[in-house]
Parts: structure tokens; C-alpha cells; sequence
């Protein structure tokens, strides 16, 4: 049934868009007009007609996903929003577009507005996400069927997205996976910043997607009809992705700047948003949308509330209903400090030496074991960053009961589509590579960080320790950059026990990312006295306290901390009483009392340990020369070899302590 009145034209309703859209720029003075306005027939075919969502109920488990993959564009989103009556988007919201205090950021944020599944912006990386997402209701409907799990994911693009690098890893990877549920909308419009994209690209993108294994339509982005029939074709082929080409003029509407770069991303002005007024026959004053127009969207707003309520339905009288309640909830069952306490008794006893992306596994095999909504994965490094434990079927193209994701050579679509499985909700995602692709991951990484979502990054092979590899897989500089990056978890454990202590912590960070930096070579167990208490979770603590007055403190991480201890207990044969504090995640120290920060650090000279540059340790030893570290890149050879050359030894650490105290 149509949503339109009578009265009301599909025009009229998407002109309702384009006046918000250069109305609230305009006003902020700030803004990116085109796109809304090239995007507005489209955007409104799909949400009067296609669009399963209850604006009243925007958490809905089984709601469509919608991603402005060309977040500049927002204002779109935002006069969708206030159209279709979500009750946070006001029109007071909409005019202090892009102000300091309202939720109409100048690029859609996850969390601050209803109806925004993810925070786009950075081009590209709307569309990867989307691909989790889609990913993210298969893996589900395959565990609890089509009553409780059948929905789509739609996504608008624009020419940018498409030249960004991740899109082909996503594109890829959704076509392989064959996500039939997931529609892409691509903005044709042949304009970019600088100029026409043939300035900078002739890539046939229909043809790209054919050959990624994508359904494409090809439709004029201005025929509501056109639109309505390619989006009905793409419903009905539920076997592959669908693009949906839309050839659109940017800015459509303002009759002297439509179709040129000028309409990118400056507000129209007084004069042309007149001209524009006259051209469409809008008779109406800024930011004032007529009953007329506003009923019929408002109805189009509520036209899957019954579906939702019959969804409820299904959802209450199902067997599956706790379960799937279960793996809904942020909440980590209490079973997971239980099996983590007894793996870490059994290390303290056993005291193995080994790897910690080895011990990694061997927690993750307890913690998979009790929490059914983990999702993990590694970027064609399975057996390197020791991600898939025993029972974990594998996802694979049409086949998505599992919970083990083989991403292929695919880094940055990795992060990006864990995002989107930890945004769709019910999956703790983790995922592996080596530590200095963190490089290669960072934008993804960087709003999982900005979200405040939960996603684990499994990255070993951390340090110079690595060896024969040489440098161009030693990350010296990724730590400091990753913990530069606010309300990231950097974790570096420095054995078994600690390793078990910090997943733990990973998981029970609800609001944030994790990084599990992860060695390579063994570790011995340091830990060798069982307690409950998850020391790591404290970010730092006394490993090893000195049996007198402290004259020096040791700070190390990860696989130097046993080169501390060593040193210490060398430095107490000559009278010198070293305290070693083990600091596996700066971040989660800095949240602990200033009290307990002085009492673990003490107020003796300090020294810090790692084989990393040392950017950021001034922060705890007061002195850049108070480290010993990388000073640059590393080299290939054995990794007991490198630590001799760059100095990271007991020795080293020795005759640090004695010229800091000889001062």
C-alpha cells in the first residue's frame, strides 16, 4: 500500500529533504548539500516503501540496518530521522545543525542518535561495517530462523567510498560470502571535491561488483518507479549482493550549482537556496514542512510497527527465546571468572614456557567454551595468531552456522566488519593479525575506539622478537600509536597468567576496544603463586617487591618483564633493592586511584623496559633517558640476536639502574 496521500507526490516528499538539508546548512554554514539533495528520490523510495524499522522502537532486534556510507551527507539521515519521527531528531535539533551540544554532528555518531547504526565519515568505511552487519543477521538467522532473524542491510555510497581502498576488500568479501540480504545504493553523480571523478578515476564500478560476484542494477536515481522496481529485484535475489547504480546530479534542484563540484560541500547561499524555492515550487519558509507533506512521512514511519509487534510475537512464543535473549545482552556470564581462575591456577602450578598468542588460545579455548556470542576470525594468519579453538565450525559462503571467520588477506575490512558485527549486537567479535598491520587496520580501529564498542584485536608477532621476518614486520613504533589512540585497551601480557587475566579484562570492557599485542617467542611463567584477583585489570602492579627500601623501580611489559625480574634479582646480589612493576595496559592504569598509582610506582628513580620505541614513557619515568628500548627500526635475524644488538638485555637493564643511581 502507498504511503503517499492522494495529494502529496513523490517529489514533494523528497523536496522535504533537500529544503531540511540546504535549510540546516545553510543556517550552520557548514555542510555538504549535494548528496542530500542528489540522494533525496532515492532515500525516499526506500523508507515510504522498503525500509523495516519502528522509529518508536529504534533498538528493535530484527529492524533494518541503514548506513550512510557517505556520512558527509547527514543531513540526510538527520531529515529522514525527523520525517519519519524518531523522537530524539527535533527540528530544533535539525536547525543547530553541526553545533556544540546537538546530536547532529556534521557526520552521523553511533550512540547519539537513534537510528544511526554506525559513526561514519571516513569514506569507505560505511560500507565495510555494513558488510559485518549483513554478515551478522545470516550468522543469526542460521542459529535462530526466520521468525526471529530476517532483515536487510542497505547502505548509500558515493563515488568516494568506492575509490577507497577498503571497499574492495569489502566488496569482495560480501560477494564471496554471497550476503544476499546486504543493497548497496552507489551515488553516481560523477563529482568529487576537486572536479568531475574523471580526473581521477574510469573504474566501470558496475562491472567491479559483476565481478566480485554482485547483482548490479543500473536505474536513473531520479525515477522513484525505476527505483522502487531495481530495489524490488534486489529483494527477491537473496543469493548475491546488490548494487543499485543510481545516475544522479549532484545538488539536484538548485537550478545554477546542481551538477558541479560548488554543491560538494558549501552551503548553497541565500540566492540560489531562493532560486532553488522557485525552481521546485517550495512556497514554504526555512524549516517549516507542511501537514501535507509531514502526515504522509510520519505514516511511512510507522509502516512495520505491526510487523514489529507480530515479530514480538514470534519472539515470545518461541523455544529459542532465551537464547537468543542471551546472546543479546552485553552482560558476560558469571561462568567466565570461574574457568579463567582455574586456567590460571593450572598455570601457576604447571609454569609453562610458551608464546603468549600460545596462551591466547589456550584461554580462548575456556572462554569459548562458556560465552556463545564470540565471533572470531584472523586475516589468513589462523595458525600464526592462534585464533580458532576446537568446535568453532567455519562461516563460509551460504553456510553461516559457525563462529569462525577465515577474512582472507583482508586487514582493514577485518576491523571494519567486526565493528559491524559488535554494532548489529549480539556477537563479541575478535580478530587476528600480525601487530604491525595494525597500520593497515587503524582507520576501522580508530572508530571502534570512538564508538565505544567491543571489538578484541588478537595481534602478535609484537616486537623485534619475532626475528628473522626483520623490519618490515617488527612494529617498534605501533604500541605507542595505538595507545595514543583514546579509550583503546592496550594490552601487552608478560606470561600465561597474565594473558588469561587480560582477555578477561578485554571481554568484560564493554565500552571500548581491546588490543592483545602478543609474542611470538616463549615466555616463562612469572606469576607462579595463584590468586583470584585479576592484577592486570589494574593496568600495573608490584610483580616483585624489594626485601627492603626501594631504591629503583623496574617497569616492563610483555615479553621484557622476565629481563626485569632477572635484572632485579641481579641488582639485590649487589645491594640495590629493585622493585619490578608489570604494566600490561597503560590505559587501565591511569584509571586506578592516584593512591594506588603511587604505591605501585613508588618514589624511587624508575626505569622502563620494552622492546618498542620509548614515546610516552616519559609519562612514568620522568626522564626519556630512563628507557630501554627501540630507538628505530629493527633487522632480521634470530630474536635473541636482536636483543643483544639493541641492548634490551638483563646487562642492559643492570648498568641502566647503576648510572641512574650513580646520577
Amino acid at each position: 500500500m502507498s504511503t503517499q496521500t492522494s495529494t502529496t507526490t513523490a517529489d514533494q516528499m523528497a523536496n522535504a529533504i533537500r529544503f531540511l538539508a540546504m535549510d540546516a546548512i545553510q543556517a550552520a554554514n557548514s555542510g555538504h548539500p549535494g548528496a542530500p539533495m542528489g540522494l533525496a528520490d532515492a532515500a525516499t523510495v526506500l523508507f515510504t516503501k522498503h525500509i523495516k524499522i519502528d522509529p518508536a522502537n529504534p533498538d528493535w532486534a530484527d529492524r533494518d540496518r541503514f548506513v550512510l556510507s557517505a556520512g558527509h551527507a547527514s543531513m540526510l539521515q538527520y531529515a529522514l530521522h525527523y520525517l519519519v519521527g524518531y523522537p530524539d531528531m527535533t527540528l530544533e535539533q535539525i536547525k543547530n545543525f553541526r553545533q556544540l551540544g546537538a546530536i547532529t554532528a556534521g557526520h552521523p555518531e553511533y550512540g547519539h542518535v537513534q537510528g544511526v547504526e554506525t559513526t561514519t565519515g571516513p569514506l569507505g568505511q560505511g560500507i565495510a561495517t555494513a558488510v559485518g552487519m549483513a554478515l551478522a543477521e545470516r550468522v543469526q538467522n542460521a542459529k535462530f530462523g526466520d521468525e526471529l532473524v530476517d532483515h536487510f542491510t542497505w547502505v548509500m555510497a558515493g563515488d568516494g567510498c568506492l575509490m577507497e581502498g577498503i571497499s574492495h576488500e569489502a566488496i569482495d568479501m560480501a560477494g564471496h560470502m554471497k550476503l544476499g540480504k546486504l543493497i548497496v545504493f552507489w551515488d553516481d553523480n560523477s563529482i568529487t571535491i576537486d572536479g568531475g571523478t574523471d580526473l581521477s578515476t574510469a573504474t566501470d564500478q558496475p562491472k567491479r561488483f559483476a565481478a566480485a560476484g554482485w547483482q548490479v542494477k543500473s536505474v536513473d536515481g531520479h525515477d522513484p518507479i525505476a527505483i522502487h522496481r531495481a530495489i524490488l529485484a534486489a529483494k527477491r535475489n537473496t543469493a548475491q549482493p546488490t548494487l543499485i547504480a543510481l545516475k544522479t546530479v549532484i545538488g539536484k534542484g538548485a537550478p545554477n550549482k546542481s551538477g558541479t563540484n560548488k554543491v560538494h560541500g558549501a552551503p548553497l547561499g541565500a540566492e540560489e537556496i531562493e532560486a532553488t524555492r522557485k525552481a521546485l515550487n517550495w512556497p514554504y519558509p526555512a524549516f517549516e514542512i507542511p501537514q501535507s507533506i509531514l502526515e504522509p512521512w510520519r505514516k511511512a514511519g510507522k509502516k512495520s510497527v505491526n510487523k514489529r509487534r507480530k515479530w514480538q510475537r514470534n519472539l515470545n512464543a518461541s523455544p529459542k527465546r532465551d537464547s537468543f535473549l542471551a546472546v543479546q545482552e552485553e552482560a558476560i556470564s558469571p561462568a567466565l571468572s570461574s574457568v579463567i581462575n582455574k586456567l590460571k591456577a593450572a598455570i601457576s602450578r604447571d609454569k609453562p614456557k610458551q608464546a603468549s598468542r600460545v596462551s591466547s588460545q589456550k584461554t580462548l579455548e575456556v572462554i569459548n567454551a562458556v560465552l556463545p556470542n564470540t565471533i572470531g576470525g584472523s586475516a589468513d594468519l589462523t595458525g600464526s595468531n592462534n585464533t580458532l579453538t576446537p568446535g568453532m565450525n567455519t562461516i563460509a559462503p551460504a553456510e553461516y552456522d559457525g563462529r569462525y571467520i577465515y577474512y582472507g588477506v583482508r586487514e582493514h575490512a577485518m576491523a571494519a566488519v567486526m565493528n559491524g558485527l559488535a554494532l548489529h549486537g549480539g556477537f563479541i567479535p575478535y580478530g587476528g593479525t600480525f601487530l604491525v598491520f595494525a597500520g593497515y587496520m587503524l582507520g576501522a580501529m580508530r572508530l571502534s575506539a570512538l564508538m565505544g564498542i567491543r571489538v578484541i584485536y588478537v595481534l602478535t608477532h609484537d616486537s623485534i622478537g619475532l626475528g628473522e621476518d626483520g623490519p618490515t614486520h617488527q612494529p617498534v613504533e605501533t604500541l605507542a600509536t595505538l595507545r595514543a589512540l583514546p579509550n583503546m585497551m592496550v594490552f601487552r601480557p608478560c606470561d600465561a597468567v597474565e594473558t588469561a587475566e587480560c582477555w578477561q579484562a578485554a571481554l568484560e570492557a564493554t565500552d571500548a576496544p581491546s588490543t592483545l599485542a602478543l609474542t611470538r617467542q616463549g615466555l616463562p611463567t612469572l606469576r607462579t603463586e595463584h590468586t583470584d584477583e585479576n592484577l592486570s585489570a589494574k593496568g600495573a602492579y608490584l610483580l616483585r617487591g624489594p626485601s627492603g627500601k626501594r631504591d629503583v623501580t623496574l617497569i616492563a611489559t610483555g615479553s621484557e618483564v622476565h629481563l626485569a625480574v632477572e635484572a632485579a634479582e641481579a641488582l639485590a646480589g649487589q645491594g640495590i633493592m629493585a622493585a619490578v612493576v608489570s604494566m600490561p595496559c597503560q590505559e587501565l592504569f591511569e584509571q586506578q586511584s592516584e593512591t594506588y598509582q603511587i604505591d605501585v610506582l613508588g618514589t624511587a628513580p624508575r626505569i622502563a623496559v620494552e622492546a618498542a620505541i620509548g614515546f610516552g614513557w616519559e609519562r612514568y619515568t620522568s626522564s626519556s633517558d630512563n628507557f630501554i628500548g627501540m630507538n628505530g627500526f629493527g633487522a632480521s635475524a634470530p630474536a635473541p640476536a636482536l636483543y643483544e644488538h639493541f641492548g634490551i638485555t638483563t646487562a642492559a637493564i643492570i648498568a641502566k639502574a647503576q648510572a641512574v643511581l650513580a646520577g
